[in-house]
């Protein structure tokens, strides 16, 4: 235990690794006691959120409790085989994933803006 916990402190991780994973190209059918079961080995687990909607369907998000617990299960899970397909393992980085919803709002407003003062794109 002790040999684990100096291993632990001496390890400098890259800034994108973090405790959540985010997992594409899971089968649709996978039960969330499945997911338990494959990412589960690697650590305790957190949460894992399975996505039940049609945009988020075949994705999931797995919370584990530590961050090298997280590294090691996204170094051995990417393109592991469930059900004939290989899972795209990945470190949830949130300034990505809302860059495009942040670019939305952002155009949305300027529009808003345009039209209260009356400026009109004329060349």
């Amino acid at each position: 235990m002790a040999m684990a916990l100096q291993r632990k402190t001496n390890v400098r991780l890259p800034p994108e690794v973090n405790r959540v994973l985010y997992v594409r190209n899971l089968p649709y059918k996978i039960t969330a006691e499945e997911m338990y079961d494959i990412f589960g080995k690697f650590g305790a687990i957190r949460q894992i959120r399975v996505g039940n909607t049609p945009e988020t369907r075949g994705t999931a998000f797995v919370v584990y409790e530590d961050i090298f617990d997280a590294k090691n299960a996204c170094d051995h899970l990417s393109g592991f085989n469930v059900c004939n397909r290989y899972l795209v393992v990945l470190y949830y980085q949130p300034n990505k994933a809302f860059k495009k919803l942040d670019a939305d709002k952002k155009k949305e407003e300027l529009d808003k803006m345009k039209a209260k003062y009356n400026l009109n794109e004329e060349k």
